[in-house]
């Protein structure tokens, strides 16, 4: 990872001397650093907040405790109450941080009422092709003429079905009359009125899924919510003279322009997407598909502006500003004599890096790197000459002090360990000043200029397979897949991209034809990166790994590179392997298991079998270039290791089958069955069957049984619902053979009454659990069919606050007048139910709780208890 090897570089570059004569750094800071770090990561795992006054209470106990430590004369004694001291005060001021920014929290009572805000544009506005998402910074709320208080800071969308406002000025009478419906442009620091419509931030919670509600947290965004455009709503309206000029929105107007006049300079929006990240940060602007191949070939890191970026800038700039800083005695020695080059480079290029930074949009990522680095510049230059591991811990610290959510970011921890990885590996150039002496002569007596590049280039090849290696465990464990052409594809890009392109994009601000000649090092970057993401093997997905196997992993990686003897470093191989053999457990034979996916409004249910899998619908599209497949569907089937062996559409309703192209081109071996008519585009992908009653088979010891449609119905004409599969899955019961009955599931799609009515002329479809139909519609769930069924436990899969008002109240009314265990997945996240327990069943959200996690006042995700 180059910016562990630049920060690696920074952190070395001491002369021999200074390296002989290095201070030993006492205990004391360091211990009351690791009990820091403790403290702030104990705090991220409480499922709730404490009272205010325990929070504040710990500041002040660690504060006393570390006084009294500083004085006792025992060093163990000393160290364990420094790092008691630590602990308190990162729990303590994690938890104050946390209570103050939850006082901040959106009133139930203002969710889903149209509000009246005026406020200004925070930063840049992220356009996409249906949709304008901003940030607006709030000035005032109205509530029915009545001043209300909402939270500072609104993650808002203005919305327009999958098309935009013309941005010409050659428009016709009707597009002019209906645009100031239509997504307007917007720019940071305008001052805007409108209508909005908010919720508290909820995402969707599943095993091994992003947090989105974390990201909202980071980001300081306690509520989200759309801009009312509806024939009732007063039309959102710019306040014309009205802009604000901080340096802040100054700098994001700036941003703005800048990606505008990418866009506008370059045709390809492919290139121009790479182009905008590269400059301003604007992540979004990259294409779906890039992601896809950048990630395949492990190189999304490059293409946006981290780390590498900000840490290479400061050192170019270090390095430029030394060099005019010894050349200005040419003309006068004022400046050498009142601040020392090395001083001026230093500080210099840290500020250069801060305002870069600050330019590409200062996001979590940069923010930690300038910390880091003014980390390593204030210590070299207060003339502290600390031990690597000690830096590194100090810097670790800083950074969660500043934000202690960061320990829950990937990012942190791939960059933090990359770092000690590398130090530990190669601490250093020798302290023997003999080794020095000698190589100076060498390289002196060759008189060749390209030695100490060779020299470069090999080091950081070198560095790059001990990080690739060592991260591979933690890779796997963060993001369940590894790319095996990284090596080569960092390899090209690297330089490419940190040496050229970026450079090149830079300059373009300044004349942009430097653009044009970046964006065609972009074409050529990309058609080498298109032939290796094609290759059969170019990443290898994992299970999820346990963190104490991905760590034990990272060790035995380390062990393999560090310079010891082949003994003890042949020692890595049995820690590496549990790594690349790990398997997660699976139901046994004769038992299956169901996941009901969070996939918001819409279906999706995983059943699992000892050695075989099948999806039951995919869930929504969200957009043109998003569906619940991408984002959920398949980072959690690659968590979970599962290939499936069948997807299921139970019908064509884009709610049920919005993520099926991405399921499809990522599981590749499944095969398809529907009840999609003929002719529809998922059959470019798969050619599918059809469904229909009768149809059975069995996987490990568990039936499977088609139930809905008849074959006939396809010869007439029908609504989509009507036309759902319906899918019963059953397995012999635990226990005694002749007491027990069978324990099934049955999932049902969007079938209405009707449909319910045909199923009760089958026989018996009593089944332990049920997928409520229609998503708790009042068209389905009738009386009588929730007496046939009996089921102990019903899902609900409907979005939080969604349209459709699911479940409906009536609907649940039913469930509970006989005592039916719901679980709707608005409240309880993902749900698990296994067949060998009927009576249990697990919900994420309860598993996973955090105390940023959004929880409806009065909600809960259980309705209704199950009476025997």
């Amino acid at each position: 990872m180059p910016t562990a090897y630049l920060l690696r570089t920074l952190l070395s570059s001491d002369s021999q001397s200074e390296q002989r004569t290095r201070p030993r750094v006492p205990s004391t800071p360091i211990s009351w650093l690791v009990g820091f770090v403790l403290g702030s990561a104990l705090q991220l795992q409480q499922a709730s907040l404490l009272a205010f006054t325990a929070y504040v209470g710990c500041v002040v106990v660690a504060l006393g405790v570390t006084l009294l430590g500083i004085f006792c004369r025992r060093q163990f004694i000393q160290i364990v109450m420094l790092v008691v001291a630590g602990l308190a005060l990162g729990f303590g001021s994690t938890g104050w941080r946390a209570f103050a920014f939850e006082a901040q929290a959106l009133a139930p009572a203002l969710e889903g009422r149209d509000i009246q805000v005026t406020g200004v544009v925070h930063a840049m506005p992220q356009q996409g092709e249906d949709v304008l998402r901003f940030i607006l910074k709030v000035e005032s709320a109205r509530l029915e003429a009545q001043p209300v208080t909402v939270p500072p800071l609104l993650y808002l969308g203005w919305y327009a079905g999958f098309f935009m406002a013309p941005r010409s000025d050659t428009v016709t009478e009707q597009t002019l009359a209906l645009s100031p419906r239509q997504p307007q442009p917007m720019r940071a620091g305008e001052h805007w009125q409108m209508t909005v419509r908010l919720k508290a931030p909820h995402g969707n919670s599943n095993p091994h899924g992003f947090d989105y509600e974390l990201w909202l947290w980071e980001q300081g965004l306690q509520a989200t919510g759309s801009v009312r455009v509806g024939a009732s709503a007063i039309p959102p309206e710019k306040l014309s003279g009205s802009v604000s000029y901080k340096p802040w929105y100054l700098v994001e107007r700036a941003r703005q322009s800048v990606r505008e006049a990418i866009f506008a300079r370059i045709d390809s929006p492919q290139k121009a997407g790479v182009l905008a990240a590269l400059v301003v940060g604007d992540q979004h602007a990259i294409e779906r598909a890039d992601w896809d191949v950048f990630r395949a070939t492990g190189i999304a890191h490059l293409v946006s502006i981290s780390g590498l970026h900000i840490t290479l800038f400061a050192w170019l700039a270090s390095r430029v500003l030394g060099w005019l800083w010894r050349r200005s005695a040419l003309l006068t020695p004022r400046l050498c004599l009142a601040l020392p080059a090395s001083s001026a480079a230093a500080w210099g290029g840290l500020l250069l890096a801060a305002a870069y930074a600050t330019f590409s949009g200062l996001g979590l990522p940069a923010q930690r790197t300038i910390l880091m680095l003014a980390v390593v510049v204030v210590l070299r230059q207060s003339g502290r000459q600390w031990a690597w591991p000690h830096i590194w811990l100090l810097a670790m610290a800083v950074v969660v002090a500043f934000d202690p959510w960061a320990l829950l970011q990937a990012g942190f921890w791939l960059s933090f360990v990359a770092v000690g990885v590398l130090f530990a590996a190669d601490p250093g150039t020798p302290l023997s000043s003999k080794s020095s002496v000698t190589r100076d002569i060498k390289v002196a007596s060759i008189q060749a200029w390209l030695m100490p590049m060779a020299h470069g280039a090999w080091r950081m090849l070198r560095e790059q397979w001990v990080i690739t290696l060592t991260l591979t465990p933690l890779t796997l464990l963060l993001f369940n897949q590894v790319s095996v052409v990284g090596l080569l594809a960092n390899a090209l890009a690297i330089p490419s991209v940190t040496l050229l392109i970026t450079p090149l994009a830079l300059l373009g601000v300044v004349w942009a034809p430097f653009w044009d000649l970046a964006a065609g090092c972009i074409d050529v970057l990309m058609a080498v990166l298109d032939v290796l993401a094609a290759w059969p093997m170019a990443t290898i997905s994992q299970a999820a790994v346990p963190v104490w196997c991905a760590a034990a992993g990272v060790v035995g990686g380390l062990l393999l590179v560090m310079r010891l003897p082949w003994h003890w470093r042949v020692l890595g191989v049995p820690l590496i392997l549990p790594v690349l053999l790990w398997q997660p457990l699976r139901p046994g034979v004769g038992e299956f298991e169901v996941l009901a996916a969070d996939i918001g409004q819409g279906n999706a249910v995983l059943v699992r079998t000892a050695n075989h899998a099948l999806l039951y619908d995919t869930g929504p599209r969200f957009s043109r270039d998003s569906d619940a497949g991408d984002r959920v569907l398949v980072p959690l089937l690659r968590a979970l290791g599962e290939r499936l062996d069948l997807v299921l559409l139970s019908h064509r309703d884009a709610d049920h089958v919005g993520g099926a192209a991405s399921v499809l081109a990522m599981q590749s071996q499944a095969a398809l069955s529907s009840s999609m008519e003929e002719g529809n585009e998922l059959q470019q992908l798969r050619t599918g069957t059809r469904c229909e009653a009768g149809q059975r088979w069995q996987w490990d010891g568990v039936d499977f049984e088609m139930l809905h449609p008849l074959l006939a119905a396809y010869d007439t004409p029908a609504r989509s619902n009507t036309m759902s599969c319906v899918l019963r899955i059953s397995a012999a019961a635990k226990g005694s053979p002749e007491a027990a009955k069978p324990v099934s599931a049955l999932l049902v799609g969007d079938i209405e009454v009707r449909q319910e009515q045909s199923l009760l002329r089958l026989g018996s479809i009593q089944s332990d659990l049920l997928l409520v139909p229609h998503h708790g519609s009042k068209t389905s769930s009738s009386g009588s069919f929730l007496d046939a069924v009996q089921p102990r436990l019903a899902l609900v899969q409907a979005g939080y606050r969604n349209r459709f008002n699911h479940p409906a109240p009536d609907v649940l009314a039913r469930y509970r007048e006989r005592g039916i265990t719901v679980l709707q997945s608005a409240h309880c996240g993902a749900a698990s139910w296994r067949s060998a327990q009927p009576a249990e069943w697990t919900c994420q959200r309860d598993e996973e709780r955090r105390y940023w996690h959004h929880r409806a006042p009065g909600a809960s995700s259980v309705v209704g208890l199950k009476t025997e």
